[in-house]
C-alpha cells in the first residue's frame, strides 16, 4: 500500500509573489504546508524565514510558521508525493512573438511528473490560457493517475495578499463534484465565501477580471491625453465627474498600466478570440503608448537633448518593489534616446543596481518625472519641475 500523505499542501513554484503568500496563509490556518521551488536562492531565504520580496504583513507569519515547523521550503520535487493537495503556481507565459504558450504548464509538470500520486488534488492557481486545465486533466489521465483537478485563480492585489486571501471570495473551477468539494475544503480554511463554476468559466473569469481593469486604465489614459492635448487638467475634470456621483466613482487616475498580469492576460484573451478582441487591442495601444506620448509632449515644452531627466519610481505600481513589466523602464529607454541623460531612483526596488539615491537624482536633474506614484513623493519638496500624470502630489499635470 502507498504511504499516507504527511503534508496537507505543497505549493509548486511557491517562492514567488503568488505562491508564497498562499503558502503562508494556508500554514497560518493550520494546514501542514510545503513549498517546492527550483530557485535555490529563494528557497534558502524562505527557509531562513526571510521574505524574498515585499508583501505587507507576510514577514511575521513566515517567521512564525518556519519556527513551528508548519511550513517548509525545498528544491526537492519528492515533496510533491507527500502532499494530499498540490497547488501549481505556474501560469501561461507570452513568448517572444507576444503569443501565449498554452503548453508551458504541462511541460513544467513533466519535470516532476513522477512524483504525483493517486488520490491527490491538483489545484492550478496562476492565470492560464483557456483550456489549459483540461490539458492538465488529460496529462494526468495519460499517466494513469486517479487525481482531482481544479482551477482556483488567485485574485489578490500584490502587496495586499495577507489581507485579501482572507476577505475575497474564492472561485473554484471544477469538472466533478468531488473536485469541487475538495477544493472548497482547502480554501474555506481562509474564507467563508466560495463560488463554484466550471474550469473553463474560471479560466475566463480570471482573464476577464484583468482585461477589465486594463481597459478601465486605458480609458482613463485616453481621457488624460484628450484633455492634455487641449491644455486642460484631467484630474480637475475627473474630480468634477466623480464628486458625489456613484456611477463614475470607479474612474481611475491616469498612469502606467503595467505589471506581470494586465497586458499579458489581455493578450491571452485576444489570442483566444482569434484576434477579434478589439477593445483589448485598443487598450494595449493606449497603455503601451503612454510613455512615448509623455516624452513627445515633453519635447514640445523642453529641449530634452540638453536636459538631465530624473525618473522617480521604477516599480510597476505604487508601494511595490516589483519591476516586472514596469513601463517606467520603457519610459527610460525612450528618454535615453531623446534626452541628454536619464537618472533613476526608487525607495523600494533592490533588484536594479543602476538606481541612484533620491537625493542625488533630485540634485542632478533638470526635470523630474514621477514614473511610479510612491507615497514617498507626495509631500516631498522638489526644486526641479515635476511631471506627475498620476496626480500623486494632489494635483494634475498638463504637459
Amino acid at each position: 500500500m502507498a504511504e499516507p500523505f504527511d503534508l496537507d499542501v505543497t505549493v509548486l513554484g511557491g517562492c514567488g509573489h503568488v505562491g508564497l503568500p498562499l503558502a503562508l496563509a494556508l500554514s497560518d490556518r493550520g494546514l501542514k504546508t510545503a513549498i517546492y521551488d527550483i530557485s535555490e536562492a529563494a528557497v534558502e531565504r524562505v527557509a531562513r524565514a526571510e521574505m524574498p520580496f515585499q508583501e505587507n504583513g507576510a514577514a511575521p507569519v513566515l517567521e512564525r510558521r518556519i519556527a513551528d515547523g508548519s511550513l517548509g521550503a525545498t528544491t526537492d520535487p519528492a515533496v510533491i508525493a507527500r502532499s494530499e493537495a498540490v497547488v501549481i503556481v505556474i501560469g501561461t507565459p507570452v513568448d517572444e512573438h507576444l503569443n501565449p504558450d498554452p503548453g508551458a504548464v504541462t511541460r513544467a509538470l513533466l519535470a516532476c511528473g513522477d512524483h504525483f500520486r493517486d488520490g491527490q488534488l491538483i489545484i492550478l492557481r496562476s492565470t492560464v490560457f483557456p483550456g489549459v486545465t483540461a490539458a492538465v486533466e488529460r496529462y494526468m489521465t495519460g499517466r494513469g493517475l486517479d487525481v482531482d483537478v481544479t482551477f482556483c485563480p488567485e485574485r489578490i492585489a500584490e502587496g495586499h495578499a495577507m489581507t485579501e486571501l482572507f476577505e475575497l471570495p474564492q472561485i473554484i473551477g471544477s469538472r466533478t463534484e468531488q473536485a469541487a468539494q475538495r477544493g472548497e475544503r482547502i480554501f474555506r480554511t481562509m474564507t467563508d465565501s466560495v463560488v463554484h463554476v466550471s474550469p473553463e468559466e474560471a479560466e475566463l473569469a480570471k482573464l476577464f477580471t484583468n482585461a477589465w481593469r486594463y481597459i478601465k486604465f486605458a480609458t482613463a489614459n485616453q481621457f488624460f491625453m484628450m484633455a492634455n492635448d487641449f491644455g486642460l487638467d484631467f484630474e480637475r475634470i475627473r474630480a468634477a465627474v466623480t464628486f458625489e456621483y456613484p456611477r463614475a466613482d470607479d474612474m481611475p487616475s491616469p498612469g502606467f498600466a503595467a505589471g506581470p498580469c494586465l497586458l499579458k492576460d489581455t493578450m491571452q484573451l485576444a489570442a483566444f478570440t482569434n484576434n477579434t478582441f478589439v477593445l483589448g487591442h485598443s487598450a494595449m495601444l493606449v497603455n503601451e503608448g503612454l510613455p512615448l506620448y509623455v516624452v513627445s509632449r515633453l519635447e514640445q515644452r523642453f529641449d530634452l537633448r540638453d536636459l538631465t531627466v530624473g525618473l522617480l519610481g521604477m516599480a510597476f505600481k505604487a508601494g511595490s518593489d516589483d519591476v516586472r513589466e514596469s513601463l517606467a523602464y520603457k519610459l527610460k529607454r525612450i528618454l535615453r534616446f531623446r534626452a541628454g541623460d536619464v537618472l533613476c531612483t526608487d525607495p523600494y526596488v533592490t533588484s536594479d543596481p543602476t538606481l541612484l539615491p533620491l537625493e542625488e537624482v533630485v540634485a542632478r536633474s533638470d526635470l523630474l518625472v514621477i514614473a511610479a506614484p510612491h507615497g514617498d513623493y507626495r509631500t516631498m519638496t522638489l526644486t526641479p519641475p515635476v511631471i506627475d500624470i498620476w496626480g500623486c502630489r494632489g494635483e494634475g499635470t498638463v504637459i
